[in-house]
């Protein structure tokens, strides 16, 4: 076993995050949303890990929770070996250098009022320990790393492409040198013609700098390129995780089959069923005591409303939780007719 399989960067044990909803009047606690419910997940050095999901199914929380900028409302976060949320303010904020993320809209994550050696050198100046001379060399050496020019260095967001807005996105979050590194759907805000340019500057930085991936997508053929593993994620519950070319050649999650369906793949000796969910994500605030996608789900049984499905390996590097592929386990009371198809019950 590789040394980067024993000691992965990132593992995370039983981790949850809710977020409190009040009632009509201030003091009145309406419940909460469960953003994130009991996931565990281990992330290799130097391989690019990708999450994917619908809308609101907790992609963002699960990274934001990885490095720190929201604290978990149940579990353990250990990066690089340090259990990340037990650590005193001093080494938080020292373990945080190590992490950084490029956020989805670059339009909005930078500040209009700053020139571009502002907005990439912020971090040297919030640390503190370099000269002038020494922040501008480096922000000179990162212009150019991502595809821009130092005659670039006092002009302002506004007067830049939203391409180029990214590329000083990215700037500013490898300027210290991070080891591990969100990448929170850094081309969706984009236009078409530049996703590639991103993408492909972006593994040639990875390969560089010999950095860690975590890449948050809608889009599957992108993940489906980059990606070394991945989770498929529903409502805040892992449906499906492991080796991103054992995923899309053989899914098994009924989720999973419905997101491949809508990919568009150029092969065309491959004939894909095209999946169609009916219905709405169920409220996070309230979610079904089963498991999660069953109201939406063409292979719902009785049982899948109350008995939630574990995760189990179907394969090396391949975990499911579905009870339609795995079966009911045998250590619950199931019930009369919880085999029973939903579907079947509703044609009758």
């Amino acid at each position: 076993m590789s040394e980067t399989k024993v000691n992965p960067i990132v593992d995370m044990r039983h981790v949850s995050v809710d977020f409190p909803v009040k009632g009509a009047l201030p003091f009145i606690r309406k419940g909460c949303i469960q953003a994130v419910s009991d996931v565990s997940l281990t992330i290799h050095r130097g391989e690019t890990f990708g999450i994917v999901g619908e809308s609101g199914c907790g992609k963002s929380t699960l990274a934001n929770a990885m490095i720190g900028m929201v604290k978990p409302t149940a579990g353990e976060v250990v990066f690089d070996g340090k259990n990340l949320y037990e650590l005193s303010r001093d080494d938080f904020k020292a373990t945080r250098r190590d992490m950084q993320m490029i956020f989805q809209d670059p339009f909005s994550s930078l500040n209009p009022r700053f020139n571009v050696y502002q907005i990439i050198s912020e971090p040297m100046f919030i640390r503190g320990q370099d000269s002038e001379a020494t922040m501008k060399a480096r922000v000179i050496e990162l212009l150019e790393l991502v595809g821009l020019s130092k005659d670039d260095l006092y002009r302002y967001p506004s007067d830049f492409s939203g391409g180029q807005r990214q590329r000083l996105g990215i700037a500013r979050a490898i300027i210290l040198n991070p080891t591990f590194l969100v990448c929170d759907e850094p081309v969706s805000a984009l236009d078409v013609s530049v996703h590639a340019q991103i993408l492909n500057l972006l593994t040639d930085i990875q390969k560089k700098l010999k950095l860690t991936y975590v890449f948050i997508s809608h889009n599957l053929a992108v993940v489906k390129s980059i990606c070394d593993r991945m989770i498929v994620m529903y409502l805040g519950k892992i449906m499906e995780a492991g080796n991103v070319k054992t995923i899309f050649d053989n899914p098994l999650h009924p989720y999973t089959h419905a997101l491949l369906s809508a990919v568009l793949d150029t092969d065309q000796t491959k004939q894909r069923e095209q999946v169609i969910l009916k219905g709405d994500i169920p409220s996070p605030i309230d979610p079904p005591k089963g498991c999660r996608f069953y109201q939406r789900c063409p292979k719902a049984m009785e049982g899948c409303k109350t008995i939630p499905a574990p995760e189990i390996t179907v394969e090396e590097d391949h975990v499911v939780a579905c009870h339609y592929v795995n079966g009911f386990p045998e250590s619950v009371e199931k019930g009369e007719g919880y085999d029973t198809p939903l579907k079947q019950q509703a044609d009758e």
